[in-house]
């Protein structure tokens, strides 16, 4: 399909044909390799590093398949291939992940090939989605809109891909590695879980770089990543980058996959891999030719597709004068208020704003996006955000390119396709993995936890009154879930065959309302699965009673990771406990 007709805007990065004729290349070569797999000429075990090169895993009931979706854009051409991709050959869904791609959970292995012919006819692929290589490049789903934004993200994620992408060197890493960048003040990129976080920042002179996060991730051994370079200018961040993974390829543990991630190399090494990407840096600077420089022809380049979208007729409205005629529409229908105060976020266009459609809702496992609503979402991009869309953090889909005079339009339109519920950010807006359900690493399932939550807190004055809350469930140490950057994580763990689930207070993924970056601390032993919802109320019965209420307009009332961080987290810990004693003595 040519460029024009999946972009028809000018404001998305285009591949080129070099871009294209490799996508579908690529996909022919697998389409021989599975056909020599089913004939019984490739062995599994010879097949398997090939089709996890191209995102194809295999989970505990069937193929799982990972979409690259480059720093989370994608258009609504694009997405309506992955509403046809989960009808025809899937069970009719996808599911959005963390890091902004998107997974199938049921494609047969002998439909695969079909798959990839039909991900490359729309320029999407699986490339590097999976293996000991340099995955998918993940930002802010505000990039490029945010008003607190210092510079645009996106040139510099689309460098990093074109970069990365089959990079000779770090084609077999010790183990994965997960760049996120943010151009923003404040960070919705959890940089500093990930092996490496890219902040951009102005120094004193005013100058455009770096500061360089490495060596943060979660999985069994939680660790804040530390700063390498505190400003590093912009046109060296491949060829910094290019040193720090040297250092990593070269020392990074080998033989034990759980120790093989680059934090525990920075953990364990401090100030020596800190003088060893510097002297490799030095190296690539004065020895090698310093060949990754970007520069300022390539960034303009690059920055030219990532321009806002013409205004459509009606935006130039005042902002003003739709600010109060929204403001009076609020004040007059309660659900549309809260759905412009949750779900509706400040654009750096003033006539312009950025909305969330809602994935998480009772009887719908977060994240999970059937056809029907793929196709419904790609039609709201078309009608309200110039074709475009991005897949958060959060697992939802966010439109960045809203006319303010058209939210009230948007929000009913929404509302027919189940998209209004008015929960971001809230209780109820929560992160989880698959889990057992589908993954044959978890110890336990997290999807009928996430259900009995959901189904606890229904009343939407309840989940307001309790304010924004982080809560992320993993069904594993792998952490998928991100359980320990949330204000409330939990943890399925598996005790002589049986599903348990260990609960933790006070994490932070380093966003405005989470504070600084921190794990969350476990509250106490384990608990089964019918004890976690009446866990989960009792803490926040103790949060209701132990906040602070304020009389000012600001707030009305001290968030849950605030009060949390007052008053510590033993009133939390004895609240949960009594809330195990008590459904034992129920069941007794």
């Amino acid at each position: 399909m040519p460029a024009s007709d999946l972009f028809p805007f000018d404001f998305m990065y285009q591949y080129n044909e070099f871009d294209i004729q490799f996508i579908q290349q690529r996909a022919a070569q697998y389409r021989d390799q599975l056909q020599r797999n089913m004939a019984g000429q490739l062995s599994d075990d010879d097949f398997r590093p090939l089709r996890l090169q191209n995102g194809w895993y295999i989970q505990r009931h069937a193929p799982m398949l990972r979409v690259a979706v480059p720093y989370g854009e994608i258009s609504s051409a694009q997405v309506r291939v992955l509403a046809q991709i989960a009808c025809d050959y899937d069970r009719g869904y996808g599911h959005l992940t963390t890091r902004q791609n998107l997974q199938f959970n049921w494609i047969p292995l002998e439909k695969s090939a079909d798959v990839m012919d039909l991900l490359a006819s729309v320029h999407m692929h699986g490339i590097q989605t999976s293996g000991n290589c340099i995955r998918n490049i993940t930002s802010d789903e505000l990039a490029g809109i945010a008003i607190d934004e210092v510079a645009d993200p996106r040139p510099f994620c689309e460098i990093l891909r074109q970069w990365s992408t089959l990079h000779p060197e770090f084609a077999f890493l010790p183990r994965k590695f997960k760049i996120a960048v943010t151009g923003a003040l404040e960070d919705r990129t959890a940089s500093a879980w990930h092996d490496v976080g890219l902040q951009l920042r102005h120094n004193e002179k005013g100058d455009l770089g770096f500061k360089v996060l490495v060596g943060g991730g979660m999985g069994r051994t939680p660790v804040i990543a530390s700063t390498l370079r505190e400003f590093l200018p912009w046109n060296q961040i491949l060829n910094y980058l290019e040193a720090v993974v040297r250092v990593y390829n070269r020392w990074g543990r080998r033989d034990n996959a759980y120790k093989a991630r680059i934090k525990i190399l920075v953990k364990a090494e401090g100030a020596r891999f800190t003088d060893e990407v510097e002297a490799e840096y030095q190296q690539i600077l004065h020895v090698d030719g310093a060949a990754h420089t970007v520069t300022e022809a390539e960034l303009a380049r690059v920055s030219a597709s990532f321009v806002p979208p013409t205004l459509t007729s009606g935006a130039s409205r005042p902002a003003v004068k739709v600010a109060n005629v929204l403001r009076a529409a609020a004040q007059d229908d309660v659900a549309f208020g809260r759905w412009l105060q949750q779900n509706v976020a400040p654009h750096r266009d003033p006539n312009l704003r950025a909305v969330t459609l809602s994935f998480k809702r009772l009887g719908h496992a977060p994240g999970d996006a059937t056809a029907a609503q793929l196709l419904a979402a790609a039609d709201l991009a078309d009608l309200f955000s110039a074709g475009e869309l991005r897949i958060t953090h959060d697992q939802n889909l966010l439109l960045p390119w809203v006319r303010c005079d058209q939210l009230a339009q948007l929000w009913q339109a929404a509302r027919q396709s189940g998209f209004a519920t008015a929960n971001i950010r809230l209780l109820t807006d929560m992160i989880t993995c698959p889990g057992g359900d589908f993954c044959a690493l978890a110890n336990a399932r997290s999807l009928p936890i996430a259900a009995a939550i959901t189904e606890r807190y229904q009343d939407m004055d309840e989940l307001h009154d309790l304010g924004e809350i982080d809560l992320h469930i993993s069904g594993c140490m792998n952490s998928c879930g991100h359980h320990h950057s949330g204000h409330i994580g939990i943890l399925g763990v598996d005790k002589d065959g049986q599903e348990w689930y260990q609960v933790s207070l006070g994490g932070s993924d380093g966003s405005r309302l989470s504070g600084a970056p921190t794990p969350g601390k476990v509250v106490g032993p384990s608990f089964g699965a019918d004890e976690i919802p009446d866990v989960i109320e009792a803490m926040l019965d103790v949060y209701r009673l132990e906040r602070l209420n304020f009389d000012d307009e600001r707030c009305r009332a001290e968030t849950f990771i605030d009060t949390l961080r007052r008053v510590g987290h033993e009133p939390f810990k004895a609240a949960a406990n009594a809330a195990r004693h008590a459904t034992e003595e129920a069941v007794v």
